[in-house]
């Protein structure tokens, strides 16, 4: 399956995330991607960089959703794009999956809150799992790549891929930061036996990847840094390495 990730300078205007999502799943769609997902709060922007949350416009976030719904149906292609979703009065930082054969989009919403994050979101509970096709695919946000228990969960349905959704930027470039995050995303690979692909919103300094990374923890694929872009992977599943079957083994012991 053709997977894909669109970075990009996600700001504050729906109308404006809108027209670069659009022309990212008309390029995507070029390439055959079946799957595309977008940054953290790439529709509405982070809160607290641009509004607070409870600010957001409803009805042109509706308005977005029916038509990254139709691009989705159109296009025969998942999209995964990350938003401020509200119910009742509590505002989630969610990732909304877009299906080709229409419904009501399925999120998930972050829950490993802080900072910033807990002024705007409340904390959502455990999900974000998903069959696409032949394989099952999971989904987290940003900061929960620091913690290998919401990824355990996955390992525990037996996911195919892992997706991180990041707005992880900074206004200095602190390669540092990139590293160590980039880091983490390799662990996660290797630690649950699984590819990795991450996608960071492109604004200022990137520290956080746009990336694939097998289930051996090895970068396979990476957009520059700080540049919109689309990066396409030909992903299969494919037998583990003897160090994976290892892995499995001991892992399936322990998650017992």
């Amino acid at each position: 399956m053709k997977i894909g990730a669109y970075q990009f300078a996600v700001t504050g205007s729906i109308a404006k995330n809108m027209e670069t999502i659009s022309k990212a799943v008309r390029l995507a769609a070029e390439g055959s991607a079946r799957l595309l997902v977008f940054p953290e709060c790439a529709l509405i922007g982070y809160p607290t960089q641009d509004e607070q949350a409870s600010n957001v416009d409803l009805q042109a976030l509706e308005t977005a959703f029916a038509q990254i719904q139709q691009l989705s149906t159109e296009n025969s292609m998942y999209l995964l794009v990350g938003s401020v979703t509200k119910d009742g009065d509590a505002h989630y930082n969610s990732a909304v999956l877009f299906t080709p054969g229409g419904g009501e989009p399925t999120r998930y919403h972050k829950r490993a809150l802080w900072g910033w994050d807990i002024e705007n979101f409340v904390e959502g509970t455990p999900g974000g799992i998903w069959a696409i096709d032949e394989l099952t695919i999971g989904v987290r946000i940003c900061f929960e790549v620091r913690f290998p228990e919401y990824f355990r969960e996955l390992y525990r349905e037996k996911a195919d891929l892992a997706i991180v959704l990041f707005n992880d930027i900074s206004d200095i470039d602190d390669i540092e930061r990139y590293q160590l995050i980039t880091a983490h995303l390799r662990t996660r690979a290797v630690e649950n036996v699984c590819t990795v692909l991450s996608v960071n919103d492109a604004s200022l300094y990137q520290t956080a990847p746009t990336a694939v990374i097998d289930p051996d923890g090895r970068v396979v694929a990476e957009l520059p840094r700080n540049a919109e872009g689309l990066l396409l992977y030909d992903f299969q599943a494919t037998a583990p390495s003897f160090g994976a079957q290892g892995r499995r083994m001991i892992s399936d012991r322990l998650t017992k």
